[in-house]
């Protein structure tokens, strides 16, 4: 079955799906994304998902393509054309088309529109829990709004390709003062000795990450205590556990850093038992 996009109020076969080369998503990354897991036929924390979707084109000042529920409809539309019951949709909103400028274009010009699915295997997503991840770390060189989920993405693509090099899955932004940011896709957490769980605040230089945010909820319905601070490559090299959190992996355990082993070289309990608890806690919305 060929797989179908959504491109500016089409659905379209994917292999056929393009869009215009004045786009200015193509020509300036000006414009936002958000990534929903769909888990066993449900599309996962849509809400907090089309919420940041809001705030990103906001502080862009982006219009919305189209009225929420209708975003939400051709959601569900493109993964049910797609068979999607375990996988990933993606949703892109760009400024529009226009002659290339760098100023915005005259009122008037649509935003863009693109929504894709794809199928994923949650059985090879388990057995990748059951090692874990390897990660790097790289100084961080971002423009200072990361917290705006843009399709700006080349410093990401290419700390992830250094990790690639290494044999690593993952790379860690670190500040200067050696506290680590976030990963090149993913939210980063610790366990700390004393079974506390540490993420960085996300009030600024990081994205808030809606996986992070339920992550918090499954944490509190799992009795476990949650300290949002900064912390060290190396205190996180000393922690129990670390792990990664994003919608395209949910909670995935790191067992080395820079070629470290954390603990004991293997996945956690902490982490693992947040990844059983997670589907049952996150908002699930039918596909």
């Amino acid at each position: 079955m060929p797989r179908i996009a959504y491109v500016n109020g089409r659905y379209i076969r994917h292999a056929q799906a393009a869009v215009h080369i004045e786009d200015r998503g193509y020509q300036f990354a000006d414009g936002v994304y958000e990534v929903c897991e769909v888990a066993r036929g449900y599309i996962v924390d849509m809400t907090r998902h089309l919420d940041r979707l809001n705030r990103s084109l906001s502080e862009l000042q982006i219009a919305w393509p189209m009225t929420r529920s209708a975003l939400q409809l051709v959601m569900r539309e493109v993964v049910r054309r797609n068979r999607v019951v375990n996988g990933l949709v993606y949703l892109q909103v760009t400024r529009g088309v226009a002659p290339r400028d760098h100023a915005f274009p005259a009122p008037g010009v649509k935003p863009a529109l693109v929504v894709t699915a794809k199928r994923s295997d949650p059985a090879a997503a388990a057995k990748k829990a059951e090692t874990g991840l390897a990660v790097i770390t790289v100084p961080e060189n971002r423009w200072d709004r990361v917290d705006i989920k843009t399709v700006g993405l080349l410093p990401n693509v290419l700390a992830r390709q250094q990790a690639r090099s290494v044999g690593a899955q993952e790379a860690w932004f670190v500040d200067p003062d050696g506290t680590v940011k976030e990963g090149a896709s993913t939210n980063v957490w610790i366990v700390t000795r004393d079974s506390r769980l540490v993420t960085r605040p996300a009030d600024h230089g990081i994205l808030r990450g809606i996986t992070r945010a339920t992550v918090i909820d499954v944490a509190a319905k799992l009795g476990l205590e949650v300290e949002e601070r900064a912390f060290t490559v190396a205190e996180a090299k000393q922690a129990r556990e670390a792990f990664i959190t994003a919608a395209t992996m949910v909670v995935m355990p790191v067992v080395t850093i820079d070629g470290t082993p954390v603990a004991n070289g293997h996945p956690g309990s902490v982490a693992l038992s947040l990844r059983h608890a997670f589907f049952d806690i996150a908002e699930k919305i039918k596909a």
